[in-house]
């Protein structure tokens, strides 16, 4: 079945298998995060002090690693680099399927997922969460547009205007998800307005590792060419978004080892804070930044294998980043009277601590397997799959 240059082809065992372990995925997400409500959070690690734990971390992944996957979608329509465009409806699919998968984990931990509905009807719109919620809701009814704006042969003359619009409102979702951390100061950790542009940048490189994995994979399992060309392009994408997340890393880290008062969390976090300068040296410096960044830019490491490796380890790195950034910022004590000395005996100047629970680890992975799960069930029902080569700039 075809619809254009695009088709729907019949899968095979892979196909099916794949799908397996992403509903199985999804799945034990579910159970995850029944167990957690039906026996309350006290079954997970995390406590009065840290109340954002692993699957906030998985969240915010799969939300950040959505707007960016969109790139290549706005590469072709609003940048008009026609070798993309047949790569447009994949991109769609998968910003869609990573922003359900990011909301699906963050409505399941919320503990009371039922209440969600006042969260939905009653707003403080000083509060970025108030914003958010048009935000990300926002963004799957415009790239629903979008999708309905490349299939209908009709409305291809909207497809530019409407790809601007997604364009323009990634980029502010973005920047209200890196808000949340930016203007939050009651946390040493965060308060920074260089998450703004961090969050757009994390964004844009997970999402191009998610998109390059996601191409590969799906071309694979259908049996479909995709030239060297585009991947080659993708990749050099990549590292360059991987060297400007790592820019702006060292610009907040830098920033904050130069003010007085901002030292300690910066020892912390970077030396004597246990796990998470482990995690930050050698899981999002060393793995998820310097090694893939030499493997991106190597031509001597331009095949597909290296590539999935090399995209791989960013989103390795990805995590590391988040975990260090989300956990490690809410572990560190709190300065609640800076500039003043108080005593009490509610942990004062004791790191939080926190061990990630099974439950919460099958609730994040749930989330991926879901966004995974819709993809592929989505190519079997539209054709997101083109059926030429994709470096050809037809359809």
């Amino acid at each position: 079945m075809s619809s254009g240059a695009f088709q729907i082809l019949r899968p095979g065992k892979v196909f099916w298998l794949t799908a397996g372990v992403a509903a199985a995925l999804a799945l034990s997400g579910l159970a995850g995060a029944h167990h957690m409500e039906s026996a309350g959070h006290w079954v997970t690690g995390m406590n009065n002090r840290v109340v954002w734990g692993l699957p906030h971390v998985f969240a915010v992944f799969l939300i950040v690693a959505a707007s960016g996957a969109l790139n290549v979608a706005s590469i072709a329509s609003v940048f008009k680099k026609a070798s993309y465009k047949p790569l447009s409806r994949l991109s769609g699919l998968m910003a869609m399927a990573l922003l359900v998968g990011g909301l699906s984990v963050l409505v399941l931990d919320l503990g009371r997922p039922d209440r969600l509905i006042i969260a939905m009807t009653y707003y403080n719109f000083k509060s970025i969460f108030a914003w958010n919620i048009f935000l990300y809701t926002g963004l799957l009814v415009v790239v629903a547009a979008y999708l309905w704006m490349m299939f209908e042969p009709r409305m291809h003359r909207f497809v530019g205007a409407v790809g601007k619009v997604a364009f323009i409102w990634r980029l502010v979702l973005t920047t209200g998800t890196g808000s949340i951390f930016g203007v939050l100061v009651a946390r040493e950790a965060f308060g920074s307005i260089v998450f703004v542009p961090m969050f757009i940048s994390m964004s844009l490189s997970f999402g191009t590792a998610v998109m390059l994995l996601a191409i590969i994979l799906m071309f694979r399992l259908n049996n479909l060419p995709v030239k060297d060309e585009v991947i080659t392009k993708l990749r050099s994408l990549l590292a360059y978004f991987v060297i400007t997340v790592a820019f702006f890393v060292a610009v907040d880290h830098l920033t904050r080892l130069y003010t007085v008062g901002d030292t300690g969390v910066e020892r912390f976090l970077l030396v004597d804070g246990g796990i998470y300068p482990l995690l930050f040296w050698a899981g999002q410096c060393l793995l998820g930044t310097v090694i893939p960044g030499i493997m991106l830019l190597t031509p001597r490491l331009a095949g597909r294998f290296p590539t999935v490796v090399a995209s791989l380890l960013v989103l390795l790195g990805a995590f590391a980043q988040l975990y260090v950034l989300i956990v490690g910022g809410q572990a560190f004590p709190m300065d609640i009277f800076p500039g003043y000395t108080e005593t009490s005996s509610y942990f004062d100047g004791v790191v939080a601590g926190y061990q990630p629970s099974l439950p919460e680890l099958a609730l994040g992975l749930g989330g991926i397997g879901l966004a995974l799960l819709i993809a592929l069930l989505a190519t079997r029902v539209l054709p997101f799959l083109p059926q030429a080569p994709v470096d050809q700039p037809g359809g």
